[in-house]
């Protein structure tokens, strides 16, 4: 048993503020809305284009204000609102563009569909001086959390080795807006690794990258998708996703494996298998003693990615902005930089493989 116990939570804002929700479609119904009633924090209202929509989300979670319009929801927020932006990232700048001067926002990920919109959108932040953070939530998940407090911690020693894989049936259909659009598996989904990968290891310094679609799904951009990170010669990073493996879950896989010197941890996300109810979350850890057999513990985990995750986000920019901490570990800024990763793999998918020699 360790001593202290391996964290689990992101630290809380002392004062909570009033959220105002922009969306209300699954993501938030399924992940923002609990996560926040969890939390014990107010949320002031909730906007959508689909007002049934917003409605409906309202009245499930006791939210007191539906607002018709995007204005209505800006002028009627309550002094010190959080504005939570969910929306496809095709309407992220028209909402940053009615929000005061100086407001705090999340914006749900991704950062725009390409590098150059994630950089309009990073300029239009910085000309309206927003408090700006993207709701990569991975990072916050409880066992996550806990496999980085591991590593903080050095127990596993330096950490050389982040393997993402995932092999799962995704019910893509609950997306409609992502059918048609030219980028989708890594922008929409792996977005997620390679924030996490980054997280752990920093900027690679490069990539190799293929995406692809699936026969039986042609009508999506991509579904399938494998990434290599470069970190030089000592530090391996990959991420492997397949989301259409409909063959049961005996073999559906959802992990994330960090290796060290000294030890290693396997983590679960359960949300992937069988999407949106998902299975439990895991984190197993193996530290190497002197002249023992290796051993594996299994941690007990007081939440799930879905939805406590969505919690870390929203606390780190309340505390950032009240002043309680210098840091907003995914500012637009740092979500930049995740684009970039992003960019360079779809150009080194586009731009093919080495040919065999003749």
């Amino acid at each position: 048993m360790l001593n202290p116990p391996l964290a689990q939570k992101p630290a809380q804002p002392a004062s909570p503020r009033p959220i105002v929700s922009i969306g209300a479609g699954g993501i938030v119904r399924n992940a923002h809305m609990p996560a926040y009633r969890k939390a014990g924090w107010a949320v002031a209202s909730v906007h959508d284009t689909d007002r049934v929509r917003a409605e409906a989300v309202a009245r499930d979670f006791g939210v007191a204000r539906v607002c018709a319009t995007l204005d209505e929801a800006v002028s009627s927020a309550p002094e010190g609102a959080v504005f939570d932006l969910a929306v496809p990232a095709s309407e992220i700048a028209k909402v940053l563009s009615a929000l005061p001067d100086g407001a705090a926002v999340l914006i749900q990920k991704p950062l725009g569909e390409n590098l150059a919109q994630a950089t309009a959108l990073r300029d239009l932040c910085r000309k309206k001086d927003l408090a700006a953070a993207v709701n990569l939530q991975l990072r916050f998940s409880p066992n996550l959390i806990a496999a980085r407090d591991l590593v903080s911690r050095g127990l596993i020693g330096d950490l050389h080795d982040v393997e993402v894989r995932v092999t799962c049936s995704t019910p893509w259909h609950l997306w409609k807006f992502l059918y048609g659009i030219p980028r989708m598996e890594i922008i929409y989904h792996s977005i997620h690794y390679v924030d996490l990968v980054r997280s752990f290891l920093g900027d690679p310094s490069g990539v190799w990258c293929k995406t692809m679609r699936h026969p039986q799904m042609a009508e999506l951009a991509s579904t399938r998708t494998t990434i290599a990170l470069d970190y030089g010669d000592l530090r391996r990073a990959n991420i492997a996703t397949n989301h259409g493996h409909r063959f049961g879950t005996r073999h559906q896989v959802s992990s994330v494996k960090l290796e060290g010197t000294q030890g290693a941890a396997v983590v679960r996300m359960g949300v992937n298998l069988d999407y949106p109810r998902g299975m439990p979350d895991e984190l197993e850890y193996c530290i190497l003693e002197e002249g023992a057999t290796p051993a594996w513990t299994s941690v007990r985990l007081d939440g799930a990615w879905f939805p406590d995750a969505f919690v870390g986000p929203m606390a780190s920019l309340m505390r950032y902005v009240s002043g309680e901490s210098p840091d907003l570990p995914t500012s637009v800024e740092d979500a930049w930089r995740t684009m970039a990763v992003i960019e360079s793999c779809y150009e080194s998918s586009q731009g093919g493989s080495t040919p065999l020699p003749k």
